[in-house]
């Protein structure tokens, strides 16, 4: 990585404009620099990794013994040696609020305070900060006159005035417009195009006097050169307009600033008293791959490692390695871990220690923590039954949590040598090794070697530079985790606190509102019941004709729901169990039962439709056969005006039997036929003999008249 440097020179390759670094960040994310030669330059702000990417691209160059400000000869006057030193008189009480001094708003507020104090003017404070910067923040550099920066860019109305071949141009409000909505529109903007073709663009859109076609393509014809800004020109303004912030904010967005760009001006040491002051807790993704402990041709992906560290001693205090998270739940198990014993957590894994190795069980008066996390779910329980406060740091603020944030890089970096599966920097890059298929290690297996990770760092890490206080350098004590935890819980007691697991357990677990209903305790869809419920009736007076249903808040571990806490301000809690007609819930997770919830929403909704469409079908296949039979039955009907009324209807009876002794004949079972109808092959009919025609007639059924006249001679 190209190393950047305070005082560094940076010269544009393209133009006479040359910058200097005026201070960098201490997490070397931003930096702040000068034009060095411009008579009303202002420290701007700029992305070290922008700087590094110009560089790289030979936009810059860095500038070894620059001579832009010769060195002072040690022979000046004394004329000149008083006007030095009086100026730094005037400025030396300031140039160390960095950086204050290089942000517009607070910079002015310095410089009328400092007015004030020394009676000197707010233009001559601005020339001796002006001077003190570009020329390399020496007491020297106050030095009048020195230097006669002259030669290149001496001329420093580049902003204004520009020589050209042919004669002198001159930038009007117009062109400075015309560059600002350039710079708008094709470099603030998410596409990221580089400056080079935002000035391109711009020249294309306003500085044309003329155009035509050539091949179908439009060919551009630019005004003459004085009438042109030059590109130098273009990119004075983008570096004295534009601060970075800005810059990165409209084209990589708001979130990718806050955590890869912002600069690191906290500091993780907050003031704490002993250990339990403060806690710190965050998550990130171990890197190695994981193979199932079930089958190890099954990779399962990366774990999430959880550290709980204490500030005042950097004590691990807390941890979780799983496949939870990064989440509430990941946060939920961590914490848990902080006040468990930590023999008896050890001992699960096969690993035995002594209560001396990791003597923390305990929850500690504030715990800082991830917006992304702790603000998703209510944290009230926590805040109001443990009485522990908690602070969010802003969202990708990574660097509020230094403390922790060094140590997943402290653990990985010291284990990687020796776990399969490890991801190295060129991970994903063309022909890189894919490192999922060295995996080995089971979670279990890693999460024993992160405990013993843990034992070595706390009992052995050496911290250079922690400060140590009088009282601990009196007391000989060593600048370890374990010695400092140990020493402040003898001197600087009073902060931590020790808890009942399933107390601890409960608080941490997120709470959501259930109702007690006439067919139960109902929360996400499902029911249950407790001893309190059926004791005093609840599911009798919920019914609407008495009491009616009422809210109730519960508390619940969302990996299994067989099982949900009400909350009871005697008790704390009481446990509320699935009804019995409610098992397919069982031991299932809250994720599973609002899935399956939901498809059977969908797969409902679906049969409502499937249900419509069907009945729009049945309603039209009736229309179309009672269309038939109206068809059918007005070319065959006898018309009213031919046959009385009386006459169509005096004879339904008669009419129903004749038509009920056909349908006879069309309904009787002929097993014959069925056996034909069902026959794929060649069916075989075995012919009974054919009566004679002295009994043909038994054989023959009787025609309706027949059998009318019958009916009629039995009656006589």
């Amino acid at each position: 990585m190209i190393s950047l440097s305070v005082n560094d020179v940076l010269k544009a390759v393209d133009s006479d404009l040359t910058y200097r670094i005026l201070w960098i960040d201490e997490g070397g994310i931003i930096a702040y620099l000068i034009d060095v030669y411009d008579e009303k330059a202002i420290p701007f702000v700029q992305s070290t990794n922008e700087i590094r990417q110009q560089i790289v691209s030979d936009e810059l160059v860095k500038v070894k013994d620059f001579d832009g400000h010769p060195a002072i000869n040690v022979s000046i006057t004394e004329k000149q040696k008083k006007h030095r030193d009086d100026a730094w008189d005037a400025i030396r009480s300031v140039v160390e609020l960095e950086p204050d001094l290089y942000q517009r708003d607070k910079r002015g507020e310095i410089v009328k305070k400092l007015v004030k104090q020394t009676g000197i003017s707010r233009i001559s404070l601005y020339k001796y900060l002006r001077r003190y910067w570009q020329r390399g923040k020496t007491i020297d550099a106050l030095t009048p006159d020195y230097g006669h920066s002259g030669a290149k860019g001496k001329d420093r109305k580049i902003g204004e005035t520009i020589e050209t071949e042919s004669g002198e141009f001159s930038l009007h409000e117009q062109d400075k417009k015309n560059i600002r909505d350039a710079i708008y529109r094709y470099f603030l903007s998410s596409k990221k195009n580089s400056l080079a073709h935002a000035y391109r663009m711009m020249i294309k859109e306003n500085y044309a006097s003329d155009s035509y076609y050539e091949d179908g393509a439009l060919k551009i014809i630019l005004k003459n050169e004085e009438e042109v800004p030059t590109e130098r020109m273009f990119r004075y303004w983008y570096a004295k307009e534009f601060g970075v912030e800005e810059t990165i904010v409209k084209r990589q967005g708001k979130k990718d600033f806050e955590r890869n760009h912002r600069a690191v001006l906290g500091s993780s040491t907050y003031e704490v008293f002993g250990p339990g002051s403060r806690f710190q807790i965050d998550a990130t993704i171990g890197d190695v791959y994981l193979v199932s402990s079930y089958n190890p041709d099954w990779i399962i992906g990366r774990p999430i490692i959880y550290f709980v560290i204490d500030v005042f001693s950097r004590m691990i205090t807390g941890m979780y390695i799983g496949l939870e998270g990064p989440s509430w739940i990941g946060a939920m198990m961590a914490l848990e871990n902080t006040v468990a014993n930590k023999v008896e957590y050890c001992r699960k894994f096969g690993i035995t220690i002594s209560e001396s190795q990791w003597a923390c069980e305990h929850l500690p008066e504030i715990i800082l923590a991830d917006n992304g996390e702790f603000e998703g779910y209510k944290v009230e329980p926590l805040i109001n039954g443990l009485n522990v406060k908690v602070e969010n740091h802003p969202a990708f603020r990574p660097d509020w949590k230094g403390i922790v944030e060094k140590m997943f890089d402290t653990s990985q970096s010291q284990i990687k040598p020796f776990l399969p599966g490890y991801i190295d920097k060129d991970f994903r890059e063309r022909g890189a090794e894919d490192y999922r298929l060295k995996a080995k290690l089971t979670l279990e297996q890693y999460t024993k070697i992160m405990i013993q990770f843990v034992l070595h760092y706390n009992n052995n890490h050496h911290m250079e530079g922690y400060v140590r206080e009088e009282e601990m350098i009196a007391a000989g004590v060593k600048p370890t985790p374990k010695e400092l935890w140990n020493w402040g819980l003898i001197n600087r007691a009073g902060k931590l606190k020790t808890t009942p697991t399933n107390t601890i357990r409960f608080y941490l677990m997120p709470t959501d509102d259930a109702r007690v209903t006439n067919r139960g305790i109902k929360f996400q869809g499902m029911l249950y019941s407790c001893e309190t419920a059926v004791k005093e009736s609840w599911f009798t007076l919920a019914k609407p004709n008495q009491k009616g249903s009422w809210g109730v808040k519960v508390s619940y571990d969302a990996r299994n729901v067989s099982k949900i806490y009400l909350h009871d301000n005697e008790k704390i809690y009481e446990t509320c169990y699935l009804l019995d007609h409610q098992e397919r819930y069982q031991n299932k997770s809250l994720d599973e039962v609002k899935d399956l919830l939901k498809r059977e929403r969908q797969d409902n909704k679906k049969q409502k439709h499937t249900s419509l469409e069907n009945n729009v079908n049945f309603i039209s296949s009736i229309e179309q056969i009672a269309k038939e039979a109206i068809k059918e039955a007005d070319a065959k009907q006898t018309p009213l005006k031919e046959i009385s009324k009386r006459q169509k209807t005096s004879d339904i009876r008669k009419n129903r039997l004749a038509e009920k002794e056909v349908n006879r004949k069309k309904e009787v079972f002929d097993l014959d036929a069925v056996l034909e109808e069902s026959n794929d092959q060649e069916t075989v009919v075995v012919p009974f003999e054919e009566p004679n025609s002295e009994t043909k007639e038994d054989y023959e059924l009787p025609s309706v008249r027949d059998m009318f006249r019958k009916r009629k001679e039995a009656n006589k």
